[in-house]
């Protein structure tokens, strides 16, 4: 059974964050979505805007389809109609975050299968031991573990810093931090490297970002190469209690996205100490975000507060912050953003 995902149909309803990713590559539960298929048929798979030439004999998926057992099951029976599995498309960039309760569990299920975990150390209070998991190399001192809600993942070379309160189900990828005193509840991702301090509730950040400050992060979804400055926080929630309405990129419009609905960040993102995030904000791509009052709750791509950013400065400024966690912006990564660039002028 040779599966290949479709990552371009659709593609448009999952922005911020398939501007410079491949939907197969967004992050959910512990895992991205390619990686959950890799995990799951134990091989490489590849989608449709990878291949020049598609094999005739592939089974052709959506790749925002979220794979699961059942899934598996009936692919390889061959008695799958993609009909049955709807409810298991990723549609819209909001449901990353409330698919995530859902995704940690199967993901922790997937990791954790066959493996013993590392000791949980002297001093932590783990409460439902049986639901932590900790990877080689995982720092863990003197917290609250409390994996009776849900599964506790803490990856390798991870660190939980002394006075964190956890609450599952979360999952703490390999290198992430969680600064002393930090608050998290269920269901929340840190994603590979990121570092997360405050109040963090529902959310997930795709990797390499920081929310390393008190100030609250809830039912949101952040990119990677972001960094949420000190005293940050966002609405998820109106004060009627009524529908969000949430900005689609593809239709150039508003639409609802039920009634909670953090903040929904592209890759390379900033905001400056203080931000006031309005409830279901959109910020694009490679935005600086500073503002006296709340900022507006659509930010384009490249957005310098509300002037445009200067690609090269952008560049420049992409390069500084990679190069606090040891890496460098590539070539790569400059032909994407140079498109997209071109794009929206």
């Amino acid at each position: 059974m040779k599966i290949l995902l479709d990552d371009i149909t659709g593609s448009d309803n999952l922005y911020p964050f398939t501007a410079t990713r491949s939907m197969v590559d967004i992050r959910l539960g512990i895992l991205t979505i390619r990686e959950k298929w890799e995990h799951m048929l134990d091989e490489k798979i590849h989608t449709i805007s990878e291949l020049k030439d598609l094999p005739k004999d592939a089974i052709v998926l959506p790749g925002n389809i979220i794979p699961h057992p059942e899934l598996i099951k009936s692919l390889k029976e061959k008695n799958s109609l993609i009909q049955n599995f709807e409810e298991d498309i990723l549609q819209y960039s909001w449901q990353i975050s409330s698919n995530n309760d859902k995704q940690i569990r199967q993901d922790f299920l997937l990791l954790a299968k066959d493996r013993a975990s590392e000791t949980i150390p002297a001093g932590v209070t783990a409460i439902s031991p049986e639901n932590i998991f900790i990877e080689p190399g995982a720092k863990v001192q003197y917290c609250i573990l409390n994996a009776s809600t849900g599964p506790i993942y803490i990856g390798k070379n991870s660190e939980i810093m002394e006075g964190c309160l956890v609450r599952g189900p979360m999952a703490l990828c390999e290198g992430s931090i969680l600064k002393m005193g930090t608050k998290v509840y269920g269901a929340t991702t840190a994603g590979p490297y990121s570092v997360l301090g405050g109040e963090i509730k529902n959310s997930v950040l795709f990797g390499f970002s920081n929310k390393g400050h008190d100030g609250y992060l809830g039912d949101s979804v952040i990119g990677e190469w972001c960094n949420l400055g000190a005293g940050t926080s966002n609405s998820n929630v109106k004060n009627t209690g009524g529908d969000i309405r949430v900005w689609h990129n593809a239709k150039s419009t508003y639409i609802k996205a039920g009634n909670k609905c953090g903040l929904l960040m592209g890759d390379y993102s900033r905001a400056a100490i203080n931000t006031s995030f309005n409830t279901g904000t959109v910020v694009g791509v490679c935005c600086n975000v500073f503002a006296e009052r709340f900022p507006p709750k659509y930010l384009p791509d490249f957005s310098w507060a509300m002037e445009r950013y200067d690609l090269d400065k952008a560049f420049l400024d992409i390069n500084n912050w990679k190069q606090l966690k040891g890496h460098k912006i590539t070539s790569e990564e400059k032909k994407i953003l140079s498109d997209l660039y071109k794009k929206r002028t």
